[in-house]
């Protein structure tokens, strides 16, 4: 059974060139979210976040292979970012962050056996709050992103360069939401080489 790749598959998303904007078009697609708020360094919101998301991905993984005989690996977390005052996300202060995780749902899995899996994944870790999980379909379009290699706390500079930089000299301004795709596992990387794509849909300047 061939095992999908969808870091691979889908490579003009998942993965950019180090170091050099890119403008991508991004496609609807579904995925499982959990909404919350805080610093994702010390909120056990976001901690438990985190864990329902890959608890229910990895159980639909799991169903897709034993029942649609389609094996993938499980994609990417990402995070949506941002704060009520901008002014408060720009300069650090976590407490007032608001987030959106989420991990993509595969398009060959039927609404029914997300909904199954959900339901699997609940029973079975019942220790776990599901109430916050939704899924939900995203569509970002037009979008600036670039590969960042390094630690999650230095990730300031580009990103100041991507929105004082790269979209004004480019015509371009935000049309959504800070987007960060995790690649690596911080648990077993070193923070030097942690892998992040930064994104930022976009649309034209009038």
């Amino acid at each position: 059974m061939e095992k999908i790749d969808f870091k691979k598959e889908f490579s003009e998303l998942y993965a950019p060139k180090r170091g050099s904007f890119s403008q991508v078009k991004i496609p609807k697609m579904r995925f499982f979210m959990v909404d919350g708020k805080g610093d994702p360094n010390t909120s056990e919101d976001y901690v438990k976040a985190i864990q329902v998301l890959y608890s229910v991905s990895y159980t639909l993984k799991f169903m897709s292979k034993k029942q649609l005989d389609k094996d993938y690996g499980v994609p990417p977390l990402e995070g949506l970012w941002w704060a009520k005052n901008m002014k408060v996300f720009e300069s650090g202060n976590k407490d007032q962050w608001l987030w959106t995780m989420m991990i993509m749902i595969p398009d060959h899995v039927p609404t029914k056996l997300v909904e199954t899996a959900i339901a699997t994944a609940q029973d079975k870790k019942t220790e776990l709050d599901f109430s916050k999980l939704r899924v939900e379909a995203f569509t970002e379009g037009l979008s600036v992103q670039i590969m960042y290699v390094g630690a999650y706390k230095d990730e300031a500079p580009v990103i100041h360069e991507l929105h004082n930089g790269y979209l004004p000299a480019n015509g371009l301004i935000p049309n959504g939401k800070h987007h960060e795709i995790y690649l690596s596992d911080p648990r077993k990387t070193a923070a030097s080489k942690l892998k992040t794509i930064i994104r930022q849909p976009v649309k034209k300047g009038s």
